[in-house]
């Protein structure tokens, strides 16, 4: 194997993961620079963040972290694929534990999941997913918000069977754009989420998937 280099190469375009970890010991070891990942980006940011300091907080030697990412934007793209997977996970449980009337009020809870993840998962708030790094982290061909878009889609479909098509497609697309935009506008008034604009980003994407699908789709 060839030496690693000890500093992040940065502007280079490079695989988020080496290689996946084998064993239950070396994916552990994974998800503990995962999370001091997570960690440190809420306290001092990207910029700042290394790979150093990332061995550093998660108790390994910097060789490990080279051994799975060859620098801290893979390690943050890695950490973005957790938080995604995790989001639509939380979501699916939310879908199987609770009856909703409507898929408005779906539309509501997964507003709600993405507001209590930014507020109490490390690393979420200073990770979003589609303006840290690279807009096609998760996908090489979509970007992020496409990516998150098709998968709440698929949720919707299998939860209330609506007809599947091009503008439902795009309509949601368009939903989880406007949406995470607004989000993020009451996450810059107060760092919990100021109530009152996580409302209007509600009735932003209700109304808006209201007009484009139709009083049908309720």
């Amino acid at each position: 194997m060839s030496t690693l280099p000890c500093e992040d190469r940065e502007g280079q375009e490079t695989a988020p993961l080496r290689r996946r970890p084998t064993q239950r010991r070396s994916a552990r070891r994974v998800e503990r620079m995962l999370d001091a990942c997570a960690e440190l980006l809420d306290e001092i940011g990207y910029e700042a963040l290394s790979t150093t300091r990332i061995a550093d907080r998660a108790g390994v030697a910097i060789g490990s972290v080279y051994q799975f990412f060859p620098d801290k934007k893979a390690i943050a793209e890695a950490l973005t694929r957790r938080n995604v997977e995790f989001f639509v996970t939380r979501v699916g449980r939310r879908f199987v534990s609770e009856d909703y009337l409507s898929w408005w009020a779906a539309i509501d809870a997964i507003i709600d999941e993405y507001v209590d993840m930014h507020r109490s998962v490390p690393g979420f708030r200073s990770l979003h997913f589609s303006d840290v790094v690279d807009l096609n982290l998760i996908d090489s061909t979509s970007d992020n918000n496409t990516v998150i878009a098709g998968r709440l889609r698929g949720l919707l479909l299998k939860e209330f069977g609506l007809a599947d098509s091009e503008e439902l497609d795009l309509a949601v697309l368009v939903a989880v754009e406007a949406g995470d935009a607004v989000l993020k506008l009451a996450f810059r008034r107060d760092p919990m989420g100021a109530p009152e604009i996580v409302d209007e980003a509600k009735k932003l994407v209700r109304g808006y998937l209201r007009q484009e699908l139709g009083p049908s789709a309720s």
